[in-house]
């Protein structure tokens, strides 16, 4: 019925969207449903590039069930694009509750409490955050702004250093006989207790996320690697690798360009950027503990000791390279039209990573050359595209 609609639109994503909340405007419900079906089907790179301001949009109508779930999918697995954004006390209620009654939100118990409250203070202008300072009327006037969303704390689920650090000091906002139950719990697990008690969350934490097409690096790169992050001698096992790979970004889902790569990974530290190279075996990258800052400028260097860049055995490849930083002072190159760069040039992607020879490899900042020395041109360059990249962030297992 809406074919006609979708061939004059389906360039425009942008379009698209606007016209899904016009037609939700005027309860073209039916539109609105083809429409946003049509998206999410066809226009899931553009929906990653644009999350915040399509997540601010879709929780405005009821009827865009399926986008609110796609982005809510997303939000579980990755919940720092909305719990840690600047936009994050300006949610809507239904948001709020929509995630964290989720039973896979992959977030602390605690850290969901303490954001719980934070939200819940910045919805009352004026509300100082020491609660020590406050009045019961201050208490009763978050409880009331809270009311909704207090029920899907796993409470039950949290530490005793968690409650007694975190909770306690709000603990007129709850409902007496919860703060009994909890107190109850606390001092002996076994103590039957009136209060509902949620299921605990489910995890979803892999060494690596598990993807549809084929990823850069395994379970044995990533090891290597953090072994190369502790500088270990000796290379962690697959198991015994201490480290959580957190996937940011993939070049075939959100794009091989430097405006993804700073939409998505700006300011975040603990990075490990890996790709593989069109046409070879080779598998490079490297690791940024300080992270990205985007320049209001052109560029600036970041100072660092512990970044290095490597190329991993792979296949044919049959020795890992690492190289870690000489000159600490250019370690890390912040250039608003380059996507990640370490050193002078030592690994560089400039922008469309998988087209024109826009990566190269040189040796200036870090100790080694990464690639064969038979790829490099007179002026001491390698230059390669890319059939994939992907960005982690890395942290210890709890």
């Amino acid at each position: 019925m809406y074919g006609g609609v979708v061939l004059l639109v389906n360039h425009n994503a942008s379009f698209i969207f606007e016209l899904i909340l016009i037609a939700c405007e005027f309860l073209f419900d039916e539109l609105a449903k083809y429409l946003e079906t049509h998206l999410i089907e066809t226009k899931a790179h553009w929906l990653r590039l644009n999350f915040t301001r399509i997540y601010q949009n879709i929780f405005q109508n009821n009827e865009l069930q399926k986008l609110q779930k796609w982005c809510n999918d997303i939000v579980a697995k990755y919940p720092d694009k909305i719990f840690e954004s600047e936009n994050f006390s300006s949610l809507q209620e239904n948001v709020l509750v929509s995630l964290i009654s989720r039973d896979d939100l992959q977030m602390e118990k605690i850290k969901i409490w303490n954001l719980v409250i934070k939200w819940g203070i910045a919805q009352n202008p004026g509300l100082v955050s020491n609660p020590k300072n406050w009045s019961n009327e201050t208490f009763l006037s978050l409880k009331t702004t809270l009311q909704n969303i207090l029920p899907h704390i796993r409470y039950f689920q949290m530490s005793s250093d968690d409650i007694n650090n975190n909770v306690q000091q709000y603990q007129q906002i709850l409902e007496k006989d919860l703060w009994n139950d909890i107190t109850k719990k606390l001092m002996s697990a076994d103590r039957q207790v009136s209060s509902k008690i949620l299921p605990p969350r489910v995890i979803l934490a892999p060494i690596l996320p598990i993807r549809n097409t084929e990823p850069v690096i395994n379970g044995a790169h990533a090891a290597e690697i953090a072994s190369w992050v502790d500088k270990k001698a000796d290379i962690y096992s697959v198991t015994d690798n201490p480290y959580e790979f957190k996937l940011l970004l993939r070049g075939t889902r959100d794009g091989f360009t430097k405006d993804s790569f700073w939409r998505l990974c700006v300011k975040q530290t603990h990075l490990v950027v890996v790709m593989k190279v069109k046409g070879t075996d080779e598998i490079l990258g490297g690791y940024n503990p300080i992270g990205w800052d985007k320049p209001t400028g052109n560029r600036f260097y970041k100072y660092c000791n512990d970044s290095f860049i490597f190329s991993l055995k792979n296949c044919t490849i049959q020795n890992s390279i690492l190289s870690r930083v000489k000159k600490p002072e250019f370690a890390i190159d912040c250039s608003m039209n380059y996507g990640p760069k370490f050193g002078v040039g030592d690994l560089t992607m400039e922008n469309d990573f998988d087209k024109r020879l826009n990566c190269w490899n040189c040796q200036y900042s870090y100790e080694k050359r990464i690639r064969n020395k038979s790829t490099f041109n007179s002026n001491g360059f390698s230059r390669f595209s890319v059939k994939e990249y992907e960005i982690f962030q890395i942290s210890k297992k709890p």
